[in-house]
């Protein structure tokens, strides 16, 4: 019996779908302790954009590191905080014209959506917020009652309120949902009161690659600014690169007063979770909403060292979207030689395709696993095999990657196939 089976909880997860023991990672590669090696096309969950163990990301740390660098300061000004305030202010935000306050939560994302929703209901004194279907945000109690999930919902063990769901776009055929919103805002016998607020993923990763178009989008801020409702954008997966931009509403007109970032803001692993905020909505009290690790200093080491290596100009945004465009030739290829079974679905580097049933896909993941592909699912009944590759994979591991899935699937509908005849 493993450490794992003796002590570990049953609530692991990953685990029962990669069950080897890793103990090696270098760039879009895992190695598990025999040296067998695995491409990750699972990047720690949105985490790793950057790839294991980045050399240059990893240098910066051990300098830091190494000159006795402050580790945990809690909220307390550092250099190494400073950096990353200038740092993000000069490459992301004046490059973009954009103008927000920048508040350290606890060093989760869902923390940092915590924080969003309760900024939201105090600025406006309102409690509801409105959040679609399919929606992750975390599963502490707050985010998890704006996520849409049923399974994650089913934990929290208390009744779950004070949000108001709202069908995704594109959620059921011919439902317009904004349209829906709107009559019910202008209805005062409609029973919905009145939103503090308005959450949601612009590409909707763990829900199932779900993408709000331009179009929509600007309905939605349309609405919110004529009923004085705020808008939060939860970036936590689908930003730092990772829609093809840094942010995933970049070039949609789209303006949210508040934004999320984690997972991958820290460019090397280490938790680190950002709420941005237009400056005249920060009005809180000193110490009002704090985390004893919002002070992850080595976190804004390699975060400021990400930012300076990948977002000095346009090149590595440039080769994000380059090689989203070839994921999407080569998503559609698979496709077609299945018989145009799966619909491919995401943006940018967050692509997958949606088959018929959780369990193809599940098995298709195993399969890629036993190949040397790591690779999960996503979805409301984990419907859709998603590719969540690092964003400095080499064009050479991507097609391996690639070809490995389509092997994968290959050999999946084949045995499907032999059972049926």
């Amino acid at each position: 019996m493993t450490p794992f089976d003796q002590l570990e909880s049953d609530v692991q997860s990953y685990a029962r779908s990669f069950p080897v023991m890793f103990g090696r990672a270098q760039g879009a590669c895992l190695f598990d302790q025999e040296g067998k090696r695995y491409l990750d096309f699972l990047a720690g969950a949105g985490t790793l954009n950057y790839g294991h163990n980045n050399p240059v990301l990893k240098e910066a740390l051990l300098e830091y590191i190494n000159n006795d660098g402050v580790a945990h300061g809690l909220d307390m000004h550092t250099e190494a905080k400073a950096q990353f305030l200038d740092t993000f202010q000069s490459l992301i935000l004046a490059p973009r014209e954009m103008n927000y306050k920048l508040q350290f939560t606890g060093p989760t994302g869902a923390n940092a959506v915590e924080a969003a929703m309760k900024l939201a209901r105090k600025v406006t004194g309102r409690s509801n917020i409105v959040a679609f279907t399919n929606g992750f945000h975390g599963c502490t109690l707050g985010a998890v009652a704006a996520t849409g999930n049923q399974h994650h919902r089913g934990g929290a063990g208390v009744g779950l309120g004070n949000i108001t769901r709202l069908p995704y776009e594109g959620y059921a055929e011919g439902v317009d949902s904004l349209a829906l919103f709107e009559t019910m805002l202008d209805d005062g016998s409609s029973g919905l009161d009145h939103p503090a607020a308005v959450l949601l993923e612009v590409i909707q990763g763990e829900g199932g690659l779900n993408c709000a178009t331009k179009t929509w989008l600007q309905r939605l801020q349309k609405i919110c600014r004529r009923h004085d409702i705020l808008l939060i954008a939860d970036d936590i997966q689908a930003g730092c690169g990772r829609s093809g931009h840094f942010f995933s509403f970049e070039n949609t007109g789209f303006e949210p007063d508040i934004i999320t970032l984690s997972k991958s803001l820290s460019g090397f692993g280490l938790p680190f979770a950002l709420v941005l905020m237009k400056p005249e909505l920060d009005c809180w009290k000193p110490g009002e909403h704090n985390g004893t690790f919002r002070g992850n200093n080595h976190a804004f080491v390699t975060a400021t060292a990400a930012l300076n290596h990948y977002w000095q100009d346009g090149a590595f945004q440039f080769e994000i979207q380059k090689k989203a465009k070839w994921l999407a030739q080569r998503l559609d290829s698979i496709n077609a030689s299945a018989g145009g079974i799966f619909t491919r679905k995401g943006r940018g580097m967050m692509q997958g395709l949606a088959s018929r049933s959780g369990d193809l896909a599940s098995k298709i993941c195993a399969e890629a696993f036993q190949r040397g592909l790591i690779i999960e699912t996503s979805g409301a009944d984990g419907e859709v095999i998603k590719c969540l590759c690092s964003l400095t994979i080499t064009q050479a591991e991507l097609e391996e990657g690639l070809n490995i899935l389509s092997q994968s699937v290959n050999a999946v509908l084949e045995q499907e196939n032999r059972k049926v005849s």
